[in-house]
C-alpha cells in the first residue's frame, strides 16, 4: 500500500473572526474554520498516514488564544487519532506558530527551524525535511536552508521537502502572473535530487510544477494545494481544496496526487456609475445588484463617480445590511483610489448598466 499524505495549506484562520463583533453580520471566519476541519476529515477517518500543513495556518501573527485554539485543536485531534502532523510556519504568522503551547503533542511536529523528522510507516522510513517561511534572500540561500535541515540523500527510504515559498513558474491572479526572478523566489534548478515531492504552501492557486522556466524537468514535483477558501477577489475563479499525495514503494515509481475540492464562496465585483443617478435610481440599482448575485456571495460594489448628498444615506453599512440577505458578505467602496485585497488593477470594462438608472 502506498504511503498517503494529506496536504493542506493557507487555512488563514482568524480572517474576519473577531472575538467580540460589534456588528451582527455574516462573517467569513466560519467559512475558513469549516473548510479547515473538512480538509482534515480523511485523517480522522484513518484514510492517510500523515498530515502536512504547508503554512499560514493563521491569517495574522497576533491572534487571540481563542483563535489559536480553534485552528490548532483540529490538528491535535488528528494527532490524538495516531496520525502524525507536520506544520510549516508561514509568512502570515511571521514564521512562527502563535500560542504554540496548543501545538504541544508528541505527534504534532512544527518546523520552527530548519529540521528533518523521520517516521516509520508500515516498515518504510519517510523523512520530512523543512524550514519556516523565509522572507528575504531565499533565492540565494535556498540550498543552504535545505542543508540546514540535516537532510541528506538516502537518510530514509522516501523523502519530502516541506516549505512555504514561491517557486519560479508558479502562477497567481486573474492575469496569470508568473513568478520568475526575485529575492523571494526559489529557482527550480535548485531543488535537489533525492526528494519524492516538494510540498509547499504560500501560493493560493492549486497547481503542480514539474519543469523549470526553460522546460527542464525538476528533480521533484512541487505541489501547491492552494488555500482552503478564497481570500481575495483575485481568487474568484479558482477552485479550493487540498491534496492527498501517494508515495510509492522505494524505487517503484513517482508520487501521485489527487486534488479534493472544498466548498468555496462565490466572489463578485460589480461596478456602478453614480453620475446622474437620483436617490431612487441608486436604491433600485443597489437592490438589483444584490438580487442578481448568489445569496451566499462575497460581493463588492465599486462606485464610479462622486456621490451626491442625497446618495450618502444609501451608502451606509446599515443600509447595505438591510438590503442584503444574512448569508451574503457585501462591501461598498469608491472605485478610484481603492484596491481590493488581491487585485492589482480595476475590473475591465465600463460600470455595469442597470435598467433602472
Amino acid at each position: 500500500m502506498p504511503i498517503r499524505i494529506l496536504f493542506l495549506a493557507d487555512s488563514h484562520i482568524g480572517l474576519d473572526l473577531p472575538a467580540r463583533p460589534r456588528v451582527e453580520r455574516r462573517r467569513r471566519g466560519p467559512d475558513f474554520l469549516a473548510n479547515h476541519a473538512a480538509a482534515l476529515a480523511p485523517a480522522l477517518a484513518g484514510e492517510v498516514d500523515a498530515v502536512v500543513h504547508g503554512g499560514d495556518v493563521f491569517d495574522r501573527p497576533g491572534v487571540s488564544a481563542s483563535v489559536a485554539w480553534q485552528a490548532l485543536e483540529p490538528l491535535r485531534r488528528v494527532a490524538d487519532a495516531g496520525v502524525p502532523v507536520f506544520i510549516v510556519p508561514g509568512n502570515h504568522e511571521r514564521s512562527r506558530i502563535p500560542h504554540d503551547r496548543f501545538a504541544a503533542h508528541p505527534l504534532l511536529h512544527v518546523f520552527d527551524r530548519p529540521r528533518t523528522f523521520v517516521i516509520d510507516v508500515r516498515g518504510t522510513t519517510l523523512a520530512l525535511a523543512g524550514f519556516p517561511f523565509e522572507r528575504r534572500g531565499v533565492r540565494a540561500r535556498f540550498p543552504e536552508l535545505v542543508a540546514a535541515t540535516g537532510w541528506r540523500p538516502g537518510c530514509a527510504a522516501l523523502s519530502m521537502l516541506c516549505m512555504h515559498q514561491s517557486v519560479e513558474g508558479a502562477t497567481v491572479g486573474p492575469a496569470d502572473f508568473t513568478f520568475h526572478r526575485g529575492d523571494d523566489v526559489v529557482r527550480g534548478a535548485d531543488i535537489p535530487a533525492g526528494f519524492t515531492a516538494v510540498l509547499s504552501g504560500h501560493i493560493h492557486r492549486h497547481q503542480v510544477l514539474t519543469t523549470d522556466l526553460r522546460g527542464r524537468p525538476l528533480a521533484a514535483p512541487v505541489l501547491y494545494p492552494g488555500s482552503i477558501e478564497r481570500t481575495a477577489f483575485a481568487e474568484a475563479g479558482e477552485p479550493k481544496g487540498y491534496l492527498v499525495v501517494r508515495l510509492p514503494e522505494p524505487g517503484a515509481g513517482s508520487a501521485t496526487w489527487e486534488f479534493r475540492p472544498l466548498p468555496a464562496r462565490p466572489m463578485l465585483v460589480e461596478r456602478l456609475a453614480l453620475d446622474g443617478l437620483t436617490r431612487e435610481a441608486l436604491d433600485a440599482a443597489l437592490r438589483d445588484i444584490v438580487a442578481t448575485a448568489p445569496v451566499d456571495a462575497v460581493l463588492a460594489i465599486r462606485l464610479a463617480g462622486t456621490p451626491a448628498a442625497e446618495h450618502l444615506p444609501l451608502l451606509s453599512a446599515a443600509y447595505l445590511r438591510s438590503i442584503a440577505p444574512p448569508t451574503m458578505n457585501l462591501e461598498l467602496r469608491p472605485e478610484r483610489g481603492w484596491q481590493a485585497a488581491g487585485e492589482t488593477s480595476p475590473p475591465s470594462g465600463p460600470p455595469r448598466p442597470h435598467p433602472r438608472t
